[in-house]
Formats: C-alpha cells, sequence, structure tokens
C-alpha cells in the first residue's frame, strides 16, 4: 500500500480507538451530575456510592481519551501537511477554541470533582461537577464544528489556494453543524447509559451489586427508552440534511447505483462496483424514496451521476446498517429490560437471569454504533477532505515513504490493542469489586435486593 492508503488507516486507527473515550465521556459526565444532585436533594447514600464508582470510570476513561487525542493531533503535522497548509487559517482557531474553552475547563475542576468530597461544600463540589460535564459538551461542540465544515464547507475565501475565513458565524455554524451535533450528543448519551446498565447488570449477576444498583439501573433503564426514540428522529433529520448536500454519501449508504423515483430500501446486498450493481440484493419497494424524500415516489439520485466522485461503496452501505441495526438491538434490549424491571417494581434481584445477560452483552453497543456511524460519516466523505473542495490525495505528506508509515501504524494498532484489552479489564475488575462507602464508617455496601425508590 501506498503513503495514501497508509495514512488513511493510521488516522482511522487513531480517531477509531480516541472516539471510544469521549463518546463515554460527554455524558458520563451529566450522569455524575445527576447522581451528585440526588445525593445533595435526598441525602440518601445509594446516589453518592454510585457517583463515587462512576467518578472512578469517568476518571479512567477522560485519562485514555486525553493521551489518545493528543497523539492524533499530531497526524495533521505528519501524515496530513498539506491540510494545514490550506485550511490551517480555519482548522487551527477552531481547535484551539475547543484547548481554551473546554479542555482548561475540564482539567481545572476536574480535580476538585475527584478529590474535593468532604474538603469543599456541597455547593462548591456540584458547581465544579456541572463544569466538567459542561466542559466535556463544549469540546464536542468544537470539534464537530471542525468536522461539520469539512463536510459542509462555508465562509470561506480562497487566496492563492489557501482557505480564509470570510464569516466565523458561517464556518461554525455550517450547514450539518446542527444536526451532527445532536446526533453526536445523543449516541454519547445512549453509550455511557448502556455501559451504565452493562456493567450495573454485570455486577448484579456476579453477586457485587450494591444497595445502588436498582436506582441506577432503573434510572438508566428509564434514559435509555427515551433517547433511542429521539436518536431515530434525530438520524432521520439527519439523514435528509445529507442528502441535501451530500448525496453520494446517501447514494452509498443505501447501495443506490442509478438515478430513480421510487427507488427501493436495500436491507441486504453485497455492492460490486465493477458492475456497479448489488448482488443477492433483499429489497423492499419504494422504502428507500419514503424514508428520504417522505414520498414513496420522490427521486434519489444514483451513483452513477458522481463518476470520480463518491465513496467506496461497500464499506459505507454496510458500516450504515451496522449502526442502524446496533439502534434498534438497543431499543429492544432497553425496551424489555425497563418492561421487566417496572412490572417487578422495580427490583433488581427479581430481574430475570436473561435480560440481566442481555443488558451485559449490550454494555460497549453503543461504541459499536457509534463506529459504524463514524466511519459512514467519514468513509463517506472521500474523496474528499474538504467535501467537494479538497481532495485526500491532494493533501497527503509528500516526504514519509510508506514504510516509515507503515511501521507507526503497526505500533500505534500494537499499543491500543493493549491499552483497550487493558481499560475492559480494569472495568471488570472493578465490577467485580465490592463497593464500600470510603469516609462514611468504611461500611460495605450489602448487595441490591431492594427496590428502587
Amino acid at each position: 500500500m501506498d503513503t495514501l492508503m497508509l495514512s488513511r488507516l493510521q488516522f482511522a486507527a487513531n480517531i477509531s480507538f480516541h472516539i471510544l473515550f469521549p463518546t463515554i465521556t460527554i455524558a458520563l459526565g451529566w450522569w455524575l451530575l445527576f447522581f451528585r444532585w440526588r445525593w445533595v436533594r435526598t441525602r440518601d447514600e445509594r446516589w453518592l456510592l454510585a457517583w463515587r464508582f462512576w467518578t472512578k470510570v469517568f476518571a479512567l476513561t477522560f485519562a485514555l481519551g486525553v493521551v489518545s487525542g493528543i497523539t492524533m493531533s499530531f497526524q495533521f503535522g505528519t501524515n496530513w501537511p498539506g491540510f494545514m497548509e490550506r485550511v490551517g487559517n480555519i482548522a487551527g482557531p477552531l481547535l484551539g477554541y475547543e484547548v481554551l474553552t473546554a479542555f482548561f475547563l475540564e482539567a481545572t475542576f476536574l480535580g476538585v470533582m475527584l478529590f474535593g468530597h468532604d474538603r469543599v461544600s456541597e455547593r462548591t463540589h456540584l458547581v465544579a461537577t456541572f463544569l466538567v460535564a459542561f466542559g466535556t459538551t463544549v469540546s464536542a461542540f468544537w470539534i464537530l464544528a471542525l468536522n461539520s465544515w469539512m463536510q459542509t464547507p462555508a465562509g470561506f475565501t480562497v487566496v492563492d489556494g489557501v482557505y480564509h475565513v470570510r464569516s466565523w458565524t458561517e464556518v461554525i455554524f455550517n450547514p450539518s453543524l446542527p444536526y451532527r451535533l445532536v446526533h453526536m450528543l445523543l449516541a454519547s448519551a445512549l453509550t455511557a447509559t448502556f455501559l451504565i446498565a452493562g456493567l450495573t447488570a454485570w455486577r448484579q449477576l456476579r453477586g457485587t451489586a450494591s444497595v445502588a444498583a436498582p436506582l441506577v439501573m432503573r434510572a438508566a433503564l428509564t434514559a435509555a427508552v427515551v433517547l433511542v426514540p429521539v436518536q431515530i428522529v434525530a438520524g432521520d433529520m439527519h439523514g435528509l440534511n445529507t442528502l441535501q448536500h451530500q448525496p453520494q454519501k446517501i447514494a452509498a449508504m443505501e447501495g443506490l447505483w442509478h438515478t430513480e423515483r421510487g427507488a427501493p430500501l436495500v436491507l441486504f446486498g453485497l455492492p460490486d462496483e465493477a458492475s456497479r450493481s448489488n448482488r443477492f440484493a433483499l429489497e423492499v419497494p419504494h422504502l428507500a424514496s419514503l424514508i428520504l424524500t417522505h414520498e414513496p415516489d420522490g427521486e434519489l439520485r444514483g451513483l452513477n451521476e458522481f463518476e470520480g466522485a463518491h465513496p467506496p461503496v461497500a464499506p459505507v452501505f454496510w458500516a450504515f446498517r451496522v449502526m442502524v441495526g446496533t439502534g434498534v438491538l438497543m431499543a429492544a434490549v432497553a425496551g424489555l429490560g425497563w418492561w421487566q424491571l417496572r412490572r417487578r417494581q422495580w427490583r433488581l434481584d427479581t430481574l430475570p437471569r436473561w435480560a440481566l445477560q442481555a443488558l451485559r452483552a449490550m454494555t460497549f453497543s453503543g461504541w459499536v454504533a457509534t463506529l459504524a456511524g463514524w466511519y459512514v460519516t467519514e468513509i463517506g466523505r472521500q474523496p474528499y477532505l474538504v467535501f467537494g473542495e479538497l481532495r485526500t490525495a491532494d493533501l497527503v505528506t509528500t516526504t514519509a515513504p510508506a514504510s516509515h508509515v507503515a511501521l507507526t501504524l503497526a505500533g500505534y494498532l500494537t499499543l491500543y490493542a493493549v491499552l483497550i484489552v487493558a481499560y475492559i479489564a480494569v472495568l471488570r475488575y472493578m465490577t467485580e469489586k465490592p463497593l464500600s462507602l470510603s469516609g462514611h464508617g468504611g461500611q460495605t455496601a450489602t448487595p441490591a435486593t431492594g427496590a428502587a425508590r
């Protein structure tokens, strides 16, 4: 493989590993605020117990997110110098705003949140927790502002091949930002929610669940059954926006080769770019047009209209189906789990073992859906780095030989494999260890046998 493909694979590996952790911390920060607020309001130590455990998970996840994010940013200079040379006037400030307004905010108050309990007032500690949660969300805003601009560029002028800002308002609030931001924040909320439900189910199965477990499970499943339908609506609106600005991406997602009215929804098929068709296709007539245009005979543009300017079809086609399929599975498991828990008066100890096993199996389902969604977004932008403006092949490094990129790629993949295994192993260790309220008599939490009230 040449330097271009290896550099693309290296960046894909870095972003795939990095995004796992902010996807959790963005929403988990708000969960911590909720747990802390409930403790302040009720003085029920079960909420404090939940807050203490999930604060440790947040700290571990936050650390890996910071380290992997710093590593990823170096590649703008090493592998993609053409990108910063051409659009550095736009990308540089947006990345700088993320550091100045979000990262410093998180780093400043994270220490107060982690170590300030019993050292600062409850109000101060609650405010610190809020600012950490707010900081993670602001960080997501700036990163998605840059990513969305790369998908739907606006508010710029080009002078001698270099991009300059004409309007920061148009750059930041570009046409796809609202949809992409909402979709990502909901994805984070679902990722954190299923992590909470999954690890709580794991503790119940292992017999280490604390008295806080019923409260936590009830909150997580209630959030999940609300968030999944909202995400479906947000995803539909995002799809309509993508159809307007990136029709070739939609065509690849749907495996649609020819422009047609009443286009079918391809449930299954093997996209074949050589024959420009789908082999073994299982289709539902008119459904793609109905979903995307809200008309059964609406017209959808096919890939044949974008010869040489559309993404590779198979990866986008399958990643989209993995994302949607995982979302449907999340909806089913959350709905069944919530119904089973409610009909048992929110008693976690009476929840059927199969329901607990299903929730445990879905612990990292948010990761699967998020990665699949990002592959649709990023691969679907190809062959452009800045959609419709700058091609990826024109911005890759010309000084780093392919062998050097291959060596660093192998190193990244090895390190990331070790880190992800270690991360999951630490979560498992924390899950199987009984909780205690340190600083409150050192008592060990009793098993969760009561109902969540």
